[in-house]
């Protein structure tokens, strides 16, 4: 994700992205095809979480390869150092940024996860991750697996739109905007802002299972990637400190939920993600030390959130098991 601090010291993220799409009709160029494009993400990364998710439960595994890159990165690009020789090896290439200069010779930007490769030129096609779950939902669709969930169903568009904006503005960039802030107005102005939108979050889930509509949608993949990472990371890390998750009873009796049904929490590294914030993140950090705890038992515990009725996959089912060599390690 790029991103930079603006005068007056508030955080300001880069949004110009790859928009290129990958569409059943091929509009741009890039037609939905089984074996044709790899996912690039990182574990560490929450964006890129939420294509691990959806991936997982709309079983497009077999259709949709799949490359990790390693928890950091140096000031060039994400690499592929869990490889054998530190090299992808389908797309054969040891820096992702060899994947964005095929495309684009000189890339002036953030060279960003997820990204989705052509494999045949080893091109980038799109690094757009808000649009790129839409499209798995959506135009993938021919090839999601038997009883895939509906996680954006038509008649809820409008709503789950509305309220994922709300929770991209507010809560996933609204992390960034207090762990970045460069000046202590800027600080406080983005912490209150930020806890107010998990207040409101708190209000909407106190008595529905699920964000909208009565089944997991996308609006709950997005949020979920923030809140797995709020106690090992924002709340120290980026001074996110009113309130642990733990602390905050509706939020992370939500959270468990999420994480305890199949696509979240097997999804889910928490090494990988602290060391990426702790290492990378030099100019907050600069001992680079990664915490020890915090301690993530808790996670596993009942949460009691059946009580409010919804069913997490709708009339679909679980996703089976996480696929050899896509594996979180186990953690507890």
């Amino acid at each position: 994700m790029g991103a930079y601090v603006a005068g007056g010291g508030e955080f300001k993220r880069d949004t110009n992205y790859i928009t290129t799409r990958i569409t059943a009709d091929g509009a741009d160029g890039y037609p939905v095809e089984p074996g044709r494009y790899r996912l690039i993400v990182a574990r560490a990364c929450p964006w890129a979480n939420r294509t691990i998710i959806v991936r997982r439960l709309l079983g497009l595994e077999d259709v949709l390869s799949i490359g990790f890159c390693g928890p950091t990165h140096d000031e060039r690009s994400w690499t592929f150092d869990l490889d054998p020789g530190g090299v992808d090896p389908v797309l054969e290439i040891p820096r992702l940024q060899d994947a964005y200069f095929a495309r684009i010779p000189d890339y002036p930007k953030g060279i960003t996860v997820p990204a989705i490769v052509e494999v045949s030129t080893g091109q980038v096609v799109t690094n757009d991750f808000a649009q790129m779950t839409l499209d798995f939902s959506t135009e993938w669709r021919a090839y999601h697996r038997h009883g895939a969930p509906e996680l954006y169903p038509e008649p809820l568009r409008d709503e789950i739109d509305e309220v994922a904006h709300r929770v991209y503005t507010e809560v996933n960039n609204g992390v960034y905007r207090c762990g970045f802030a460069g000046a202590q107005e800027s600080y406080e102005k983005a912490y209150d802002r930020l806890f107010a939108a998990l207040d409101w979050l708190s209000d909407r889930l106190t008595d529905r299972r699920y964000l909208v509509g009565d089944t997991i949608t996308e609006a709950d993949v997005r949020l979920f990637t923030t809140l797995a990472r709020f106690d090992p990371v924002y709340h120290g890390h980026f001074k996110c400190n009113r309130a642990k998750l733990a602390e905050m009873p509706v939020l992370w009796a939500y959270a468990r939920d999420l994480f305890q049904t199949p696509g979240f929490g097997d999804t889910t590294d928490f090494v990988q993600i602290k060391q990426h914030y702790y290492i990378v993140h030099a100019d907050i950090n600069p001992t680079r030390i990664v915490p020890k705890g915090p301690d993530l038992s808790g996670w596993l515990t009942p949460h009691g959130r059946e009580a409010l009725g919804g069913r997490p996959f709708g009339d679909g089912t679980p996703p089976g098991p996480t696929r050899e060599g896509e594996r979180v390690p186990d953690q507890f």
